[in-house]
């Protein structure tokens, strides 16, 4: 009884198989269209279910990686399950990073599975659990753009490439985001566990602020130029040029017009 419990704590969602199902199929169909009205339309619901399953696998990796630490209770709360309503904030891990999505071009963190830290032993181990959700938008952005540094993109229409590249931008910026030192985001709880109690202490209170705070500081011109210059350096590091992700950000943008669509491979 105990191991068939254990089997459906841990069986893959419909919710996440239905997400994957319209990434492939919104995926095939801006691959398989020339430029057309439809093919904005196709972009966006690509990269935005693209988007929510890399936030499943955010999560899912923080849960799976406390499931090894020592917290057992996660496969009761549904976390290995990959289904994005099983989390915590369902409203911070999905819908407010989407919505961001839409309003900015950038991939903002979400909000954490709840992980019982008393269960786990080790310092390591805790920082370990924290760094595998960054860690995997970053595997989620090599993924998206190795036709880029494989050199692999002969053929592959123009829409596709841009919606690849505008992809990997939001893992780009999710990644540096959530790495960032910051009470509240996974970079802090990379290095919390090696801070004194007396400091940990005293930060705790402002980690409901954090995401906020960063979010704030994106509106300054002088950081939000800063941050993105990093996020294009990043880019270009993998492959991909500002032209081919702006591009994909225009044709994400259905609602605004056809984009002014010129050859591709533009000044990175």
């Amino acid at each position: 009884m105990a191991t068939a419990i254990q089997r459906a704590d841990r069986r893959i969602s419909p919710v996440f198989l239905a997400l994957v199902a319209v990434m492939a199929v919104s995926g095939w169909a801006v691959f398989s269209q020339t430029i057309a009205a439809s093919t904005g339309f196709a972009v966006f619901l690509f990269v935005v279910s693209g988007w929510v399953v890399s936030l499943c696998l955010h999560e899912y990796a923080h849960a799976r990686t406390a499931l090894h630490g020592g917290d057992i209770s996660v496969g009761a709360k549904g976390y290995l399950t990959l289904n994005p309503l099983k989390y915590t904030h369902a409203l911070l891990s999905i819908v407010l990073p989407v919505i961001f999505v839409i309003m900015g071009g950038i991939g903002l963190p979400g909000g954490a599975v709840f992980i019982e830290r008393g269960r786990i032993r080790g310092r390591w181990r805790h920082s370990l659990i924290s760094a595998a959700g960054p860690l995997t938008n970053v595997l989620f952005a090599v993924v998206c753009t190795a036709p880029f540094w494989l050199h692999a993109l002969d053929g592959v229409p123009d829409p596709f490439r841009y919606a690849l590249a505008f992809l990997a931008l939001l893992q780009v910026t999710a990644a540096i985001l959530n790495f960032l030192p910051v009470p509240g985001l996974d970079g802090y709880g990379v290095i919390e566990p090696w801070l004194s109690l007396k400091i940990r202490r005293q930060v705790e209170p402002f980690a409901p602020f954090g995401l906020l705070a960063v979010f704030g500081l994106l509106w300054v011109p002088e950081i939000n130029q800063v941050f993105f210059h990093l996020v294009g350096t990043v880019l270009h590091a993998l492959g991909v040029t500002t032209w081919d992700a702006g591009m994909g950000q225009e044709y994400f943008r259905f609602w605004q017009g056809e984009p002014q669509v010129q050859p591709a491979g533009g000044v990175a």
